[in-house]
């Protein structure tokens, strides 16, 4: 920890507020594709999940996503809507029920995705490889702190 005794407030204030702008520029890139499916930030979030853990069950996903069943059961109202989403009752245990994107879910999944993905793509063509790797265990330590 010795190390780290250069960082002052003022610095670690300064990291907090870039990892807020970036999180905020890089889901406000999204906003034009949310807003042609007149949906939100909390869809965005199950959308993302879903294309990362296909078949999730709404368990898993009601603790990746650390919200209420009720505000879940919200948005997946909205996404049962706009028809991108299956469900599938679990073999084992049919209490059980597994979340999937279907092809219009893919669809839309893939349009923010490639929006998005140009602002990190570039920031990280302009990094270094040391970089990169840093920023990702840097990252990967706040998530698991």
């Amino acid at each position: 920890m010795k190390e780290l005794l250069y960082l002052k407030d003022e610095q670690l204030k300064d990291l907090i507020e870039k990892l807020f702008v970036s999180y905020r520029e890089t889901f406000s890139d999204s906003k034009k594709v949310l807003n042609k499916y007149k949906i939100g930030i909390a869809h965005h979030k199950v959308i993302h999940l879903l294309s990362m853990y296909d078949g999730i069950s709404i368990s898993d996903l009601l603790k990746r996503l650390k919200v209420t069943k009720q505000s879940l059961n919200r948005v997946l109202k909205d996404l049962i809507k706009l028809e991108i989403l299956s469900f599938k009752k679990d073999e084992q245990d049919t209490r059980i029920k597994h979340v999937y994107l279907n092809e219009n879910g893919k669809k839309i999944f893939s349009e923010i995705f490639e929006i998005q993905k140009k602002r990190i793509y570039n920031a990280l063509l302009k990094s270094s490889p040391e970089e990169v790797i840093n920023f990702d265990n840097v990252l990967n330590r706040i998530i698991n702190e």
